[in-house]
């Protein structure tokens, strides 16, 4: 018999009632007396399973349910109906037996305390989470090494940079060996060099000790460097759930072709159908086409008739616009 995946969620739906405000003062009187709800549909039906190791992406537009999904698979929100089985626990249910076994890291909240050098946060966690004392100090010997972190545990978090903070997020929600991360939003306003570092640790991480790892992000460059499958949540529901490069081909075709040329050069009509320029950036010109209607080679040897081409090579769009266009087919 094989053995059930990791995490099982079946047709989650959940939907918050909020109330309706009114302007004004004799409106906030007016609510006081008699309140108004509107009822908002966050999720409608999500279901998706994940195999023990999986690095997955969780993306959408703002409002579509990412976080939603997220508070409920680490069993802070309670579903209205649906089944969701995790590490063997329905997460809201066992939640004390639960949260042992996953580690959480929101990029826009800390588990840290403000005030405490990093080291004693860690300890906190230690006692928390009741981590044996050589199981803890072996574990946070390798994060530190892992994260760097040596010289930042005696500073207080308040004195911490972002992308300091962040390495220390990181390594304080695996301190007690987790078996499921979920990170939300972990790069978000990091510089290129802070987002490297997270980028290569989340990886060799999930490598090495095939550690699953659900990352939602509206950084399609984080999306593109770890994530080999990518689900896509929209008004409630999932609109897509696999790889990136399905992802593309469904949305579309479209490939492009990146040519070098002298800046002064003005660019030839191309007689080649379903090829266009899209964008020119100094001695890179951006040539849009569809591999299905016009080869590489044909498109190349045009250009090449005509322009010194310096450089040229093919590439897939950027990720951000696929994205762009499938939200658009769904009118998100």
């Amino acid at each position: 018999m094989a053995p059930l995946p990791q995490v099982i969620v079946e047709n989650l739906a959940k939907t918050y009632r909020i109330a309706k405000r009114r302007t004004g003062f004799l409106g906030a009187l007016g609510g006081i007396a008699r309140r108004e709800y509107h009822l908002v549909r966050a999720l409608t039906g999500v279901s998706f399973e994940l195999e023990p190791g999986e690095l997955v992406g969780y993306i959408g537009p703002n409002g579509a349910g990412k976080s939603t999904t997220i508070k409920i698979l680490s069993g802070i929100l309670v579903p209205d109906s649906g089944r969701c089985q995790i590490l063997g626990k329905v997460p809201w249910r066992e939640r004390a037996a639960y949260v042992g076994q996953i580690g959480v890291v929101f990029g826009q909240r800390s588990q840290l305390w403000w005030d405490l050098p990093v080291v004693d946060s860690f300890d906190l966690l230690r006692d928390i989470y009741r981590v044996p004392p050589a199981r803890y100090g072996q574990s946070k010997d390798t994060l530190v090494q892992a994260l760097g972190l040596a010289p930042l545990l005696d500073v207080p978090v308040r004195q911490l940079s972002l992308g300091q903070r962040m390495r220390c997020e990181l390594a304080a929600s695996l301190l007690h060996a987790p078996r499921l991360l979920f990170l939300d939003e972990p790069t978000i306003g990091l510089d290129a060099v802070s987002k490297l570092a997270v980028r290569d640790f989340i990886r060799e991480l999930n490598r090495q000790r095939e550690l699953t790892v659900i990352l939602t992000t509206h950084d399609m460059d984080d999306i593109e460097a770890l994530c080999h499958r990518v689900m896509v949540i929209g008004r409630g529901s999932i609109l897509f759930d696999g790889t990136l490069d399905r992802l593309r081909a469904s949305v579309s075709p479209e490939r492009r072709l990146i040519i070098e040329v002298p800046p002064e050069l003005p660019l030839p009509e191309l007689a080649l159908p379903a090829a266009r320029v899209v964008k020119r950036e100094g001695e890179q010109v951006h040539i849009s086409f569809d591999p299905r209607v016009v080869r590489p080679a044909q498109l190349i040897g045009e250009l090449s008739a005509s322009l010194p081409l310096r450089d040229l090579y093919v590439v897939n769009p950027p990720i951000e616009e696929i994205i762009a266009k499938l939200y658009g087919v769904f009118d998100l």
